[in-house]
């Protein structure tokens, strides 16, 4: 069953059939709005899609760069008005990919405008706004998604078909770290991300949650958490134009930081597991370091997304004298995802990730499921981030 949609006439299948449109009406244009854009202009390339994709229309507050952003990626209209977009009776799906305190106002009238949603993470700026969101699309009773993108890197989908095979058995720990380093610099200045009104959160919010979806995707739901945020650098430069590549000029005065610099907790899986999960922006000399190991009674998988296309596997049940880490090139056809793309051993990289995942959540909508990840796991998800900030202020471990 496919949920109602509208838009543009369909291109014909081969057979003669035509292909539902699935029309989209983007908010949002820098970082992950380019990343986004290119998803949907280049997923229908790849992957033979049971639906055609319309980009009908990106929005954005500064007109002249909205503007450029629907001429070089390829929509057919630019708006300044999200609630204009949302109004637009040709579109079916409402995507939010704008900063995290206009995320429950939006999602909110999306959903009472029955629109799909599909939304960055995390999903609100607190537990309160994330509930409200999850709420409004359980009435509106279409479906959802959210951009959490690492899960579809081949070797992550990989992971989680031989954990879910029982390659490696019952899990002990999982452990996962998400580095990065652009804000070492004390005199980086005040962005958005470093904002609290505007962000919600640090890089508790911004990676820390990739992380957590990492743990609950492949281990299961947590028990309970104890955690610690810390902010390193409490009073930067505030910020003049920022670009889309989360940087900024500087307006020469200073400002308050007032959102953490690193996020670290333990927690006990539902399963039993023991997990082990840190995020830090203060990690010289990592870029994007977002690594998980998995250890297990009859093996062990490592990944690390800045060598995304590689998997590590241990088999306890290898022959003693051969035993060790071997390195699984996850670009075989019979991998999750990579046979859509190039011959084994030609690597695809980040921006297919959100292509994977536009592909996954188009198709759900189209045969009448519901993709993964989605509001509802979104909504977990900012409990987990809820709990760990609470447990840093009072010290304590937290139960979920």
């Amino acid at each position: 069953m496919l949920f109602p949609v509208t838009g543009s006439t369909p291109q014909e299948y081969p057979s003669g059939m035509a292909k539902p449109v699935l029309t989209i009406g983007l908010l949002g244009y820098q970082f992950m709005g380019k990343a986004h854009s290119n998803a949907y202009r280049q997923v229908g390339r790849y992957f033979d899609l049971p639906v055609e994709i319309r980009m009908k229309t990106i929005c954005g507050r500064n007109e002249a760069k909205v503007r450029q952003a629907a001429e070089v990626f390829g929509w057919e209209g630019h708006e300044t008005d999200w609630r204009k977009v949302i109004a637009d009776p040709e579109i079916d799906i409402i995507d939010i990919s704008t900063p995290g305190n206009t995320h429950c106002e939006m999602a909110i009238a999306a959903a009472e405008a029955g629109k799909i949603l599909f939304c960055e993470k995390p999903i609100g700026n607190t537990l309160s706004e994330a509930e409200k969101m999850a709420e409004a699309v359980r009435k509106s009773g279409k479906p959802s998604a959210v951009f959490h993108n690492y899960r579809k890197a081949p070797a992550v989908a990989l992971a989680k078909r031989m954990i879910d095979e029982g390659k490696i058995g019952k899990i002990f720990h999982f452990r996962a770290c998400y580095l990065q380093d652009w804000i070492a610099d004390p005199n980086f200045p005040i962005v958005w991300r470093l904002n609290k009104e505007v962000a919600g959160s640090g890089t508790h919010g911004d990676i820390c949650s990739h992380i957590i979806d990492m743990g609950r995707y492949l281990v299961g739901e947590m028990k309970e958490v104890n955690g610690l945020l810390h902010t390193f650098v409490t009073e930067r430069p505030i910020a003049g134009e920022i670009d889309d590549r989360m940087g900024a000029s500087t307006t020469g005065e200073m400002g308050k930081v007032d959102v953490d610099d690193a996020s670290i907790f333990l927690c006990h899986f539902e399963s039993g597991a023991l997990g082990t999960f840190e995020a830090s922006r203060f990690a010289v000399g990592r870029k994007n370091y977002n690594r998980f190991e998995l250890y297990g009674s009859k093996g062990s998988l490592i990944f690390n997304m800045e060598r995304m296309n590689e998997l590590e596997y241990y088999n306890n049940e290898d022959p003693v004298g051969t035993q060790g880490f071997r390195v699984i090139q996850a670009t075989e056809g019979g991998h999750p995802y990579a046979g859509q793309y190039w011959p084994v051993g030609h690597i695809i990289g980040y921006e297919h990730t959100f292509m994977n995942l536009v592909a996954d959540a188009v198709t759900a909508v189209h045969d009448g499921r519901e993709p993964s990840p989605n509001m509802e796991e979104g909504l977990k998800n900012q409990r987990v981030l809820d709990a760990v900030e609470r447990s840093s202020v009072g010290r304590c471990w937290v139960s979920l």
